[in-house]
């Protein structure tokens, strides 16, 4: 017989796989001896198999949570449904990895109109009992019987404003037995039965509730966007009640034990008196600073700040904490690591191996490679005027600038179509989830530094501004107001995410400054990792921001860029327009010198690491006009101007743009074929980064150029481009007198290379995965048409579980890899390999590269931080399995 539900004194905090991340938390504070109100955990298999048994509860799942119940009543001496000594209870959802908001908790269950007579009398506090009641039929309604809260709001809205009251603390009890008669009349109408009574059937309806909210919506989206597998299930918490809303002695709250914004070693939370959970989270009253409820309640805050200290050196990690205080005496409801930004990751990490609690390697692995992305964007410029405003809570760091706009479906559809946005709500709520990842930022009029917006936007690395009350939105208009500013649908704004400050219009932004922190991680991750990181550079800007983010060379110059200057285009069209090798050569040598001084300045950057330079590889006819458009400019002049001069020019251009059309082009003259019909195109080249390398070596600066051959598929084409490069250097060293150290080798990015990589390897001192180029020959996927038609849905689909040009393919495209590498290797034992494609840049593929033995990662300059970081992750995850076979350049 299987077991599915656990009372909290028989788990502990290893289970989180059966009991979820809030389940297994919650048994293992009460091992510990924390103040914990008292339950149960049905488990992530009881969810499984509710959905194997067509969304019905097992009669085995049934059976024991009634066991359950019966053991938790028997220990608080209370009974679920006993009117004059009832049992409340939470129900709450719990899955494996943290989900904040996305799926459902329903409070105060087994309220009905006899308990609500019974908790009165009990408590001697008849308003705290039918505020309770009136609480429950909302979020029950909501949850369970899927009526739109919006409807519970309105009508208590009306109630307040038709008694005069400004906030939901001065109704009276009798008032909100007003509001019960209405809230039930409300279940009536949108569901044709009354509100049910029975506190079992409430119970398991609930539990119902929370199975299904595992496939709900927003609950889909966030496991897509944090890549939470479908397949884990929800567990379920059931917990007996404890009350906030009993009076001034009591309240709740959400802390954290060190700041998430910033890292900063302090308590940091929020909390209300007088209130249930749901009031901080749901951004309805605007709450309390954590530090404050020193002077309110000194005792329990004493014993709060001593708690979140065990907390967190109980689990070694800052820790996110739920807690009520019924009449004086405090409860933990929850603990969990706590969801911080890249900044605070980074600061926790670092102090808490200073503080004695962590190790080095154990701080290496608390940042996510991903979240520095956060500190490696452009923040607003000190020196820039700031017309602010507004000023809200700076919930999330970082600056942005979007058109304002007030909807999450139409942020999702502009985000989709590469328009900035900033999405303006009175509060988010779990299903606007599609809309925050599409936004730039997000700015809220309530809710505070715990609510939705915040803790979500942070988790996402995204600037967001909370509770700022000066903002007056009108949804329906569209618009908001801040005093006589109106600022409409559309309007641009800036919000800078770290002061909380609201601005009119486009701010100048500047590039961000590493903190001592994050300089200190990178240096631990340096002296960890077993694989380097290099950058793609095509120009001594990026080659210089590379070495300032510790590239330790450049593992791809794209040297067609350099060709893509407005300048040089007019002499590239006139060197692929030459009738004659004469009219080439002439253009070729005008280029040269131009090429020379680009490589000259990267080398320079680099000072003496390596620098990886790829011959040129797309097709001419990438540096001509678009054949359409050519075509209509000639149309025209033959009608307009049949005789001038511009049209004979532009009939030759068409006539040459018809002659280098391909069908396709990817697969067509490009690459070493293009060097191999023109060796002098290539020639040019080799010779300008010789003689590049000549004129930095007079410097007295070490130069080390690595020469690669672009889309090579056989052994031949790399043997008669590498003689070819071979033969530049000799004349550049015969002329200049000095002599380059250099090697030869080839992209790897069509499948056939691979296959035969012990062949290329003849001819190769080194091999760089195009993994861009090689995913799409493998898949035989257009990179454009694949994205932009048929990939997403096939993400949504399940048919493959990532983008592959995002996430290296492993299965497929990395078994190419692999092959390459020991074919490589069993020709020269010492070959250098690397990856150069956008996959040098991702977490997931730089552990594959590790695990199959490549010597680098090359990256976008702005990802080398991240690729550091991931690199020595994936060296301490896998350094006792990996066995070496190669020497690491």
């Amino acid at each position: 017989m299987g077991k599915f539900v656990y009372l909290f004194n028989e788990g502990h905090g290893n289970m989180r796989d059966l009991l979820g991340g809030k389940g297994a938390n919650l048994a293992e504070m009460t091992r510990i001896g924390l103040p914990v109100p008292y339950g149960f955990t049905i488990t992530t298999q009881a969810c499984n198999a509710y959905y194997e048994s067509d969304k019905t509860i097992p009669a085995l799942v049934e059976s024991q949570t009634l066991e359950a119940l019966r053991l938790l009543e028997e220990k608080m001496d209370k009974k679920l449904g006993d009117p004059q000594n009832p049992l409340l209870v939470s129900v709450r959802s719990g899955s494996v990895f943290s989900m904040p908001g996305m799926m459902d908790t329903i409070l105060n269950l087994g309220m009905n109109d006899e308990t609500v007579v019974g908790l009165a009398a009990l408590t001697n506090n008849p308003r705290f009992a039918y505020d309770s009641y009136r609480r429950f039929i909302q979020m029950f309604s909501n949850v369970v019987l899927e009526i739109d809260t919006y409807y519970f709001e309105q009508y208590l809205e009306e109630t307040r404003e038709h008694k005069g009251y400004t906030s939901d603390p001065d109704m009276t009890a009798e008032d909100w037995k007003e509001v019960i008669v209405g809230y039930k009349e409300i279940v009536k109408k949108h569901t044709r039965k009354d509100f049910p009574q029975n506190p079992k059937e409430q119970l398991f309806l609930a539990i119902n509730a929370v199975f299904n909210s595992w496939n709900n919506q927003r609950a889909i989206v966030y496991r897509r966007l944090n890549k939470i597998p479908d397949h884990l299930g929800t567990a379920v918490n059931i917990q007996s009640m404890v009350f906030g809303n009993m009076g001034n002695d009591s309240g709740t709250g959400v802390a954290f034990t060190r700041n998430p914004s910033t890292g900063e070693h302090v308590l940091y939370g929020e909390y209300l008196i007088n209130a249930q959970g749901e009031d901080v989270v749901a951004g309805i009253r605007t709450p309390q600073p954590i530090a404050t409820l020193k002077d309110e309640m000194p005792g329990v805050y004493q014993q709060f700040s001593d708690t979140c200290h065990s907390l967190e050196q109980h689990y070694k990690e800052m820790q996110d904490i739920e807690f009520t205080v019924e009449r004086g005496k405090l409860f933990i409801l929850q603990t969990r690591n706590g969801k911080r930004t890249a900044q605070a990751a980074i600061r926790i990490a670092v102090e808490m191996v200073e503080e004695g609690i962590i190790d080095k390697k154990t701080a290496l692995l608390r940042v996510d490679p991903d979240q520095l992305n956060q500190l490696l964007h452009r923040r607003i410029d000190d020196k820039a005027e700031r017309r602010i405003l507004a000023k809200g809570l700076p919930a999330s760091p970082g600056a942005a600038t979007g058109r304002v706009v007030f909807d999450a479906d139409e942020a999702e559809q502009l985000g989709n179509e590469g328009k900035k946005v900033i999405l303006v709500s009175p509060e988010t709520t779990p299903d606007d989830i599609h809309g925050m990842v599409a936004a730039q930022a997000i700015l809220t009029s309530r809710g505070g530094m715990t609510s939705h917006a915040a803790v979500v936007a942070r988790g996402m690395g995204k600037a967001c501004i909370c509770g700022c009350e000066a903002l007056k939105i009108d949804m329906k208009a569209k618009q908001f107001s801040v005093g006589d500013t109106v600022v409409k649908h559309g309007d641009i704004i800036t919000v800078d995410g770290s002061t909380g400050e609201i601005m009119l219009g486009e701010i100048p932004m500047i590039d961000p400054e590493l903190s001592e922190e994050f300089q200190q991680l990178l240096a631990w991750a340096d002296q960890e990792r077993k694989i380097g990181v290099r950058a793609n550079a095509d120009n001594p800007e990026d080659a210089k921001k590379s070495f300032e983010f510790g590239a330790g060379g450049i593992g791809l110059c794209r040297t067609e860029h350099m060709f893509m200057d407005l300048k040089r285009i007019p002499i590239v069209q006139k060197m692929i327009l030459a009738e004659t090798y004469s009219e080439r050569m002439e253009a070729l040598e005008e280029l040269l010198p131009m090429q020379q001084g680009d490589f000259e300045g990267i080398f320079e950057a680099m000072q003496g690491l390596p620098v990886t330079i790829r011959l040129l590889d797309p097709p001419l006819h990438e540096f001509l006009p678009n054949k359409e458009e050519l075509l209509v400019e000639v149309t025209k002049l033959q009608i307009l101007n049949p005789d001038s001069e511009e049209l004979k020019q532009k009939e030759l251009l068409l006539k040459k743009v018809r002659q280098l059309d391909e069908f396709n082009p990817m697969l067509g003259h490009r690459g070493c074929r293009l060097g191999m019909i023109h060796p002098e195109i290539y020639d040019m080249q080799a010779k300008a980064i010789f003689y590049a390398a000549a004129r930095v070596a007079e410097k007295g600066l070490v130069v080390q150029p690595e020469i690669m051959i672009p889309l090579v598929g056989h052994v031949n084409e790399l043997k008669q481009m590498r003689q070819l490069v071979v033969d530049a250097a000799v004349r550049v060293q015969e002329e200049t007198g000095k002599v380059i150290n250099y090697t030869i080798g080839t992209m790897i990015e069509i499948p056939r290379a691979a296959l035969t990589a012990d062949q290329i390897a003849e001819e190769a001192d080194f091999f760089s995965f195009g993994t861009n180029d090689l995913t799409q020959t493998t898949f035989g996927y257009s990179r454009d048409d694949a994205e932009g038609k048929f990939l997403q849905a096939y993400i949504e689909n399940k048919v493959l579980p990532e983008n592959p040009f995002a996430v290296l393919d492993q299965d497929g495209v990395g078994k190419l890899v692999e092959t390459g590498v020991k074919l490589g290797r069993a020709t020269k034992p010492y070959l250098k390999t690397g990856i150069c494609g956008e996959h040098g840049g991702e977490k997931s593929s730089i552990d594959f590269c590790y695990r199959t033995g490549l010597d680098y990662v090359s990256c976008s300059p702005y990802r080398v931080p991240l690729a550091r970081l991931a690199a020595a992750q994936a060296t301490i995850r896998h350094e006792a399995n990996r066995e070496e076979v190669y020497t690491t350049a």
